[in-house]
């Protein structure tokens, strides 16, 4: 076999695939493979279209002082926690979603972005999900 034949086989035999960020909020000991989050197909994770719409729905109340942000702690680093409260203090007027895009880079991670209406500016909401332990973990969170 030539070695550009070779190359090619190599190359398509590999993948990406998720490694699961960890939450840097928790010490060493979590970073233990004993403890840490294991990938999982998507498949076996819920549909991200309608999960992260009410994932995203949740976020707006917390806003809004709907609902404690302890509502998406099961659901998001502790970074992304502490991020939607700060923004729950910044924010004063209504807030509407305008359109929200799903982008599925590899398999069990997804990057959103949602337009957003807030009084009368619009302005984007970017989020990025892990599929781990079988459901979706928000791993990023930024209001731009």
């Amino acid at each position: 076999m030539s070695s550009s034949a070779s190359n090619s086989v190599k190359n398509e035999s590999r993948k990406l695939y998720l490694v699961p960020s960890s939450d840097r909020d928790f010490g060493q000991e979590w970073s233990h493979p004993k403890f840490a989050a294991l990938p999982t197909p998507l498949s076996q994770l819920p549909n991200i279209s309608t999960w992260s719409r009410s994932f995203i729905v949740t976020v707006i109340e917390i806003w809004a002082g709907k609902r404690s942000v302890i509502q998406i702690s099961g659901n998001s680093h502790r970074l992304v926690s502490r991020r939607v409260n700060y923004y729950a203090n910044k924010i004063q007027e209504s807030c509407k979603i305008r359109r929200i895009y799903i982008s599925q880079p590899i398999e069990g991670v997804s990057e959103i972005t949602v337009t957003l209406l807030i009084g009368n500016r619009v302005r984007s909401l970017i989020l990025r999900f892990e599929g781990v332990d079988k459901r979706w973990i928000c791993t990023e969170l930024q209001l731009i």
